[in-house]
């Protein structure tokens, strides 16, 4: 569906919907970790009562805080994609072992071929 569709359809409905421009990055906030999602396209959909944002996701990165809470581990969904490709191990597996390992591909690898989780 186009967004022209989707914006006919929605304005039926009383709903308006415009795309908010220039959007660089989106983050979300978590008690433990941080998405960033580069280069989005972002639509605001109005009610008049309520605004709701839809991110159509470009690049993302997740960051975690580590252990002791302090410092930061970044790794990319690519990372954790490849992780598993690699391991044949879960998603969440995966997350854990990029995590332990301060986000180091390799030692992720490793972590999980050994069995160290």
């Amino acid at each position: 569906m186009s967004l022209g569709e989707l914006k006919r359809m929605l304005k039926r409905m009383g709903i308006e919907v415009s795309e908010v421009s220039n959007v660089s990055e989106v983050l979300i906030r978590t008690k433990d970790s941080e998405i960033v999602i580069e280069a989005p396209q972002v639509l605001l959909m109005d009610s008049g009562k309520q605004k709701i944002y839809q991110v159509v996701a470009g690049k993302i990165t997740v960051k975690r805080l580590s252990e002791s809470g302090q410092k930061k581990i970044s790794f990319s969904e690519e990372d954790v994609e490849f992780i598993v490709s690699q391991t044949g191990a879960s998603r969440e597996l995966a997350i854990r072992a990029l995590e332990k390992s301060g986000g180091d591909l390799a030692q992720a690898i490793i972590l999980i071929n050994e069995g160290r989780l």
